[in-house]
């Protein structure tokens, strides 16, 4: 489904990322984690084409996201992305940040994105705040009705750029378990998370990153057991205490 290649990138003279290679298939959750500033957001990023790479190949069900003929919003389309912040619509309500993706992009009547929108929203256990505006949303709230937006385009893979981190710790089980229940369904997904509990559950493997390189991408139950690298063990040791 999706597959990096010795995939690099630089801000300026810095490398971010350097020769990344990796796959995710059909079904497959695959846990991205390491320590701040190892590249992990950038190379989740770099999967719908909303940050270029430099070097490498990357395809996503056979599409080149770094061919200059992709169109990269049509690929976006198919690749639902939550983020760390939520990135809903203030001055619209939760059912109009819903159905907006679903009409403007994939041309859908009105009637049929608000009966797909409202369908995911039932599903994260939202329905009755769909005439709210987000700011009335607590932010486990808020990030559950981004999954829901995210669902309603149908996409063939999720991507999670640490979904959790803005949201206080009473909320965060709350997005957790959403996320437990399509791993559960069969979704595709990667996602760049410190919840080892989370990994732990539901990831069929565990990429590792530091400095822009991933060190370790092994089965979860290899990498919590015996890690390969002394960098991995020092991280888990760390997060994990």
């Amino acid at each position: 489904m999706i597959e990096l290649n010795n995939v690099s990138k630089w801000y300026g003279t810095f490398q971010v990322l350097d020769s990344c290679s990796t796959r995710v298939d059909k079904g497959d959750v695959v846990v991205i984690c390491g320590p701040s500033g190892s590249g992990k957001s950038t190379l989740i990023k770099t999967v719908n084409g909303l940050e270029p790479f430099q070097q490498g190949d990357i395809t996503v069900d056979g599409i080149a996201v770094g061919d200059p003929r992709t169109k990269l919003s049509a690929l976006r389309a198919r690749i639902g992305m939550v983020f760390q912040n939520f990135e809903l619509f203030p001055h619209l309500t939760v059912r109009q940040n819903l159905t907006l993706g679903q009409v403007k992009v994939l041309k859908r009547s009105d009637e049929e994105a608000t009966e797909k929108g409202l369908k995911y929203l039932d599903r994260v256990g939202l329905l009755a705040q769909q005439d709210k505006f987000p700011n009335q949303l607590s932010g486990g709230q808020q990030q559950r009705v981004a999954i829901a937006r995210a669902l309603a385009m149908d996409p063939i893979a999720m991507l999670f750029d640490e979904p959790t981190s803005a949201l206080d710790p009473e909320m965060i089980n709350e997005v957790l378990d959403v996320m437990v229940g399509l791993a559960q369904d069969g979704m595709t997904m990667m996602v760049v998370t410190h919840e080892m509990g989370f990994a732990r559950k539901v990831a069929d493997r565990i990429v590792f990153m530091d400095h822009g390189k991933i060190v370790e991408d092994s089965p979860k139950e290899e990498f919590f057991v015996a890690p390969r690298s002394e960098r991995a063990r020092e991280f888990l040791a760390r997060i994990i205490h």
